[in-house]
């Protein structure tokens, strides 16, 4: 409370012109300042079909008559003050029209009388011999001025959550509209492609992603239909129809701290690889890569990506079911790397169902094991909504797995995918026990109940 009245007792110092009830009536004043000079008219309210013109408004700032000599050094004092909004020049010509002077705009924010200057700002005026003589300028304010989230206050309903968050897939903006924004949901795109220069599409997420093909259907809110995005990932160039494969630019980090733990020479396989954020960034390197993805559009964009960072001669593609992948190509490429001691990565990215798909490692080889214990390391995605996701996912993957990996394995948290619900990385080398079980699936499940109580 005592920094409350300290600060209302500074303003009414500082600010002569405005009465103390004035400010006194809130204690956020600058606040409650900023909100009545920036609200566009109330007629907006309510609008589906954006009409620009109905945003214009004409608001009173404080300005500083400067002579043109000193401008330059003025402005730049005064960088905290000028006023800061889109498209507004914080300079313009005397009403006079002297060529000699110009007009600097200040933040009515920040500055309502003289004494609003800092103690630097008063002494670097008096140093250009500039009064500190403020004047009110009458300054047009239109949709062009305005924030992408004070249009979108203004125009939806009072009291409810307004969004302007999207994911930016190259031109793409992708938004997840809420029901109460619906009604409004083309103003909310044309106003993203207005405020977002090189944004021109807009399209919202209709229904939660297909666990087969890792896509979703969506609606287009406005501009072009062209889901067709180029984006660069990492240094990495990408190209693939947005509306037909999976791709999430939240990932970049998690793509790069995999891709980081591969050298020159290793093998990787990617069950599950989408259009190559994980296999591309790892032939660059130097990597051997296989690459899988059961979507034909996918398979088709992860070639082309291939080939667009001249990579093709160190993928090989294959469009199959994963367990399929993983019993097949892998199956068939594995021993001749293991006699190599070659280190192997095998990368699972399928978060909805790939702990269902450890099983098909079990008894995936029937020779005798490694003895130097080269065998592939797995990095395995996946969600929980547990309590406890770390312990959740361990527990999961082990069912799946036939084999405890309490101890063995290692979890790392990729990202908040909504409340209650992490998506995390399992990484784990892949136990002899179940690659060389001798019995596929069976034994597996055996050995791991036997594990667990003790008689091995």
């Amino acid at each position: 409370m005592r920094r409350n009245l300290n600060s209302v007792v500074a303003v009414v110092d500082f600010c002569s012109a405005v009465s103390v009830s004035a400010l006194i009536c809130a204690s956020g004043v600058v606040k409650g300042m900023e909100q009545k000079i920036y609200r566009p008219p109330p007629q907006v309210r309510g609008m589906t079909c954006l009409d620009r013109e109905a945003f214009t408004q004409t608001i009173t700032v404080p300005a500083l008559r400067v002579p043109t000599g000193v401008l330059n050094k003025v402005v730049k004092s005064l960088k905290k003050s000028t006023i800061q909004r889109p498209g507004l020049p914080r300079v313009i010509h005397d009403k006079e029209e002297c060529s000699d002077f110009r007009l600097v705009l200040l933040d009515p924010h920040k500055v309502t009388s003289a004494a609003s200057f800092s103690e630097d700002e008063a002494e670097a005026l008096r140093s250009f011999d500039v009064p500190e003589e403020l004047q009110n300028y009458e300054l047009q304010l239109t949709y062009h001025n305005l924030k992408t989230e004070e249009v979108l206050e203004a125009v939806l309903p009072q009291g409810q959550d307004v969004t302007s968050a999207f994911s930016r897939v190259g031109h793409i903006a992708h938004m997840n509209l809420r029901e109460h924004q619906l009604p409004y949901k083309s103003l909310i795109g044309q106003v993203i492609i207005d405020k977002n220069p090189g944004i021109t599409c807009v399209v919202n997420k209709t229904n939660i992603i297909d666990s087969t093909y890792r896509n979703f259907k969506m609606e287009m809110l406005a501009g072009e239909e062209n889901m067709v995005a180029k984006v660069k990932e990492n240094g990495v160039s990408y190209e693939f129809d947005f509306s037909r494969v999976y791709w999430n630019p939240r990932l970049s980090t998690e793509h790069q701290r995999v891709v980081e733990l591969v050298k020159r020479g290793d093998a990787v396989f990617d069950v599950f690889a989408g259009v190559g954020p994980f296999a591309i960034p790892a032939a660059r390197i130097g990597a051997n890569v296989v690459a899988n993805d059961l979507n034909p559009e996918s398979h088709r964009w992860l070639q082309h990506n291939c080939k667009l960072n001249k990579v093709e001669n160190r993928v090989r593609t294959f469009n199959l079911d994963g367990r399929a992948f993983i019993q097949g190509p892998l199956k068939q490429e594995l021993p001749a790397l293991l006699k190599g001691k070659m280190r192997v990565h095998i990368v699972m990215n399928l978060p909805a169902l790939a702990l269902e798909f450890l099983d098909a490692f079990r008894g995936l080889l029937h020779h005798e094991s490694p003895s130097d214990g080269t065998l592939p390391t797995v990095y395995c995605y996946c969600f929980s909504k547990d309590e406890n996701p770390e312990t959740d996912v361990v527990k999961r993957a082990s069912h799946s797995l036939g084999f405890p990996l309490e101890g063995r394995s290692s979890v790392h948290f990729v990202r908040n995918v909504a409340p209650n619900k992490d998506m995390l990385c399992v990484r784990f080398s892949l136990p002899t026990e179940v690659v060389f079980s001798g019995d596929h699936g069976q034994t597996g499940e055996v050995l791991f109940m036997e594990l667990f109580r003790g008689t091995i």
